[in-house]
């Protein structure tokens, strides 16, 4: 098995695109396909893989894994080591139309840059510029390619992407985050068209149920928790706010005459109306006295200021030190913002609250894989569970589409229509037959 395709196993070691004990065996799936290919040159390429992978799963009846396997060295031999071109059993040795790049430090400035310029949020900014740093080892180490002499292309993009779906066993939403990482890079700094990624080995992800809490593992969460810590974890499931959603919310977005909180530029950038739940109003209110004290003394040392969204510091420059414009749950102490260097009080870590949420499901007894993203999950299936229509419920979570709400209907459990397990029915088809014998 060794000395099949050697030239593809040496390719594979080289990118370090698996892992080099598993390197035979994609030769031999790639020397099957070929096999296979050569007898089905009548049909196109897709139809081939798709053939193929058929015949292991229903002929030869292989496990998912095994096949899963095959599906990814084929795309590895045909897309990564023949570059796309069917008609070649060898390497691309065509040389390939390489672009000059910039030094490594200067792109990263240029990457920060233009993430600022349309707003992106900074943990968004810290992580594309993370994976950035990540391709650039990729290419600079496993692939021995001089960044600014040689330049990459997208031959080097897809084979990353790969090498994070097979090596590294990324999940799907991170290889996904990589790739929105690198596109952003290619276009946007380096104006260069990536062409078509589709062909790259994708990280699958199998359909998922939400974890949901019920009411009363919800009512047991809450019992752990006291002051700020409660006030906060009662909005997250009592308004269905992401969690930086309520990290971020602003004083003049809470309406108490109206019941109402207007969560700003969430998920996709939009803005929405959710509700305010009646049992946080006294608390909340009392909360806030609290921080207008905070904000006072702030401004008293001379600070008092929060970060604006988008250019609004120059549009309206006092707006920042504005008892409207600040954070609803304050960070403990102020800090340097990273990218003004203005001393500043942010809004309460992310950190903070997971660990909070963590804790109390701990406490709790709970033994469900619950997040702070649970409580979000638990308010759209308890609203359902309460008769509340699907499209209102779609319209507080702020999804697009309806369809996406959708999946809380899997897990709504009416138990009092649930169908009676069959144990269930025997067990009690003997206890009756019992009763009967006993009375007799």
């Amino acid at each position: 098995m060794t000395n099949l395709l050697p030239d593809f196993q040496k390719f594979l070691i080289e990118h370090k695109l698996v892992p080099q004990r598993h390197v035979p065996f994609y030769a031999l799936w790639a020397s099957r396909f070929l096999s296979f290919s050569n007898k089905n040159q009548d049909k196109k390429m897709e139809l081939r893989i798709r053939f193929f992978l058929d015949s292991l799963t229903k002929e030869q009846k292989l496990e998912d894994w095994q096949v899963e396997q095959a599906d990814n060295a084929i795309s590895l031999y045909i897309n990564h080591f023949l570059s796309g071109d069917t008609s070649l059993l060898s390497p691309d040795t065509e040389s390939v139309a390489q672009n000059e790049f910039p030094d490594y430090k200067e792109t990263q400035q240029k990457l920060r840059e233009a993430l600022r310029i349309k707003h992106y949020a900074y943990s968004t900014e810290r992580s594309y510029t993370e994976w950035f740093k990540r391709f650039h080892t990729y290419v600079t180490g496993t692939k021995h390619k001089d960044w600014q002499k040689h330049g990459v292309d997208a031959t080097d993009v897809r084979d990353f992407l790969s090498h994070l779906a097979i090596r590294q066993r990324v999940s799907a939403s991170t290889q996904n985050q990589a790739f929105n990482a690198l596109l952003f890079l290619f276009r946007t700094v380096l104006k260069i068209d990536l062409q078509d990624l589709n062909k790259t080995v994708r990280a699958k992800r199998g359909p998922k149920l939400p974890v949901v809490l019920t009411q009363d593992e919800v009512h047991n969460l809450l019992d752990q928790l006291t002051g700020r810590q409660l006030l906060i974890v009662q909005l997250l499931y009592g308004t269905g706010m992401r969690l930086m959603e309520v990290a971020r919310l602003r004083v003049q977005d809470i309406d108490f005459g109206l019941n109402s909180i207007v969560v700003r530029a969430g998920k996709g950038d939009k803005d929405r109306i959710t509700i305010m739940p009646e049992a946080v109003k006294e608390g909340l209110k009392e909360h806030l006295c609290h921080v207008m004290k905070i904000h006072e003394k702030d401004l008293e040392k001379g600070y008092g200021e929060v970060f604006l969204p988008e250019a609004l510091d120059r549009k309206y420059p006092n707006a920042a030190g504005e008892w409207g414009w600040q954070y609803v749950f304050p960070a403990t102490s102020l800090s340097v913002d990273p990218r003004s260097g203005n001393v500043r009080r942010h809004h309460v870590s992310p950190s903070s609250i997971q660990k909070t949420v963590a804790g109390a499901v701990r406490k709790a007894g709970i033994v469900k894989h619950a997040s702070v993203h649970t409580l979000r999950h638990s308010f759209a299936t308890h609203l359902l569970m309460n008769g509340v229509n699907i499209r209102e419920v779609q319209e507080l979570l702020g999804h697009k589409n309806v369809e996406t709400t959708m999946i809380y209907t899997h897990v709504l459990r009416n138990m009092s229509k649930a169908p009676v397990s069959p144990l269930d029915t025997l067990l009690m088809g003997e206890q009756t037959e019992q009763g009967s014998d006993r009375a007799n």
